[in-house]
């Protein structure tokens, strides 16, 4: 029970300190500037990973399709040319 109680302790004063640390950042020169870029590399991130969820499911489609493909064209095999038509030629009306 003490065990607990003393990490929940440790717990809250280090989120005393993360406040304390944060409200700190804002008065320092600069530290806007380092988190706008935090945000943006995080917006960056986000968006990245959504391209990428994106090409999973593309990859997905085209080995689908490269497999149907393979079993289409084992299936088929050799085929005898089409014959040649001759036809007659029309007559013209004039």
């Amino acid at each position: 029970m003490a065990q607990q109680q003393r990490s929940q302790d440790i717990f809250s004063r280090l989120a005393d300190r993360g406040e304390e640390v944060i409200g700190k950042l804002g008065d320092m020169p600069g530290a806007q500037r380092l988190l706008d870029s935090a945000n943006m590399l995080k917006e960056r991130a986000d968006e990245l990973q959504k391209r990428i969820r994106g090409l999973d499911a593309l990859e997905r489609r085209v080995a689908a399709l490269e497999r149907k493909v393979d079993q289409l064209s084992k299936s088929s095999g050799p085929k005898k040319p089409a014959p040649k038509r001759t036809t007659k030629p029309k007559p013209r009306s004039t």
